[in-house]
Parts: structure tokens; C-alpha cells; sequence
């Protein structure tokens, strides 16, 4: 990286990560890895079990690949925490080991009609959080400004009708 840019990088990582932006998405992000913990180990278990057998694999899959958007959204917030701890340098933190994939394989296709709304909830959430740290990752580490996706509202709720089969 070059030195220019490693000197914005630095700056704009270390005033985020003392920021109260930081402080709630930290909160945030961490408070959604244990209610989906709780959920899948809790009542998405038992509401699993009485899915039919396709509606159960697509369940299946769908907590797999949640689950790994959630560690690697916590796997960040905790690079970000150990950067205003003083626990990692800056030089650390800018490691492409670190970086957030923006693009990801959306967990809703792997749901139907009869995925339990507390899934596809906390699926949403994840899906928006994701989204929302891979832009912080972006404009912090690369050095990039980025706007924020345009939302297409219809487009999104063509998008929940069809995944819950009501279109």
C-alpha cells in the first residue's frame, strides 16, 4: 500500500473505531451473532424439526451460510475492537486477511414457503449489517469513497414474496 494512502487509512480507521458509530455497530453486530446463536440452538431447532424435508434442507443450508456471515461480520468487529484497543497496529488491521467480501451468496435462496419468519428476520438483519460493514471496509481500507446502494423497494418485496411463495 502506498504511503499516502496508508496514512488515510490509518487516520480514517483509527477515528472510527474511537467513534460511537463504531461503539453501536460493534453492539449491534455482536448482539445478532448470540440472538441467532440462541435461535438456532433454541427454538430454530425444534421449529427445524418439524419442517417437511425440503423445507427443512433449505432451512439447513440457510442457518449454515447465516452463520458464516456472522462470523465473518464478528471476525471484523473484533479486528476493529483489537485496532482501538491498541491490541493490533493499524499495518495489522490493513492485512487483505482482515477484509470484508462485499460480495456474498445471498442465504435467502436457499429458503421457501415454509422457513420460520424468526430466520428469514434475522437473515435480513445480517444481510443489511453485512452490507453495511463491507462499505465501512471499503472506504477504511481501500481508501475508497462509497455510496450507498439505491434500494428498490418493490424490487425487495417481489424478492420476500417469491422466497415465502406468495407471488
Amino acid at each position: 500500500m502506498h504511503r499516502n494512502a496508508v496514512m488515510k487509512t490509518e487516520s480514517g480507521a483509527v477515528n472510527f473505531v474511537k467513534s460511537e458509530l463504531f461503539a453501536r455497530t460493534f453492539s449491534e453486530g455482536m448482539t445478532l451473532v448470540e440472538e441467532t446463536a440462541n435461535y438456532l440452538d433454541g427454538d430454530g431447532r425444534i421449529t427445524s424439526k418439524a419442517l417437511p424435508r425440503d423445507a427443512a434442507l433449505g432451512y439447513a443450508a440457510s442457518s449454515m451460510r447465516l452463520t458464516t456471515q456472522l462470523m465473518q461480520i464478528a471476525s471484523w468487529l473484533l479486528v476493529m475492537r483489537a485496532l482501538r484497543e491498541g491490541e493490533m497496529s493499524i499495518t495489522e488491521a490493513c492485512d487483505e486477511k482482515y477484509r470484508v467480501r462485499s460480495k456474498i451468496e445471498p442465504v435467502s435462496e436457499s429458503l421457501n414457503a415454509d422457513a420460520p419468519q424468526e430466520l428469514s428476520a434475522l437473515i435480513s438483519r445480517a444481510l443489511a449489517l453485512h452490507q453495511r460493514i463491507a462499505r465501512l471496509d471499503l472506504e477504511l481500507f481501500n481508501g475508497e469513497q462509497v455510496q450507498a446502494p439505491t434500494l428498490d423497494a418493490h424490487a425487495q418485496q417481489e424478492a420476500l414474496l417469491q422466497a415465502f411463495g406468495q407471488n
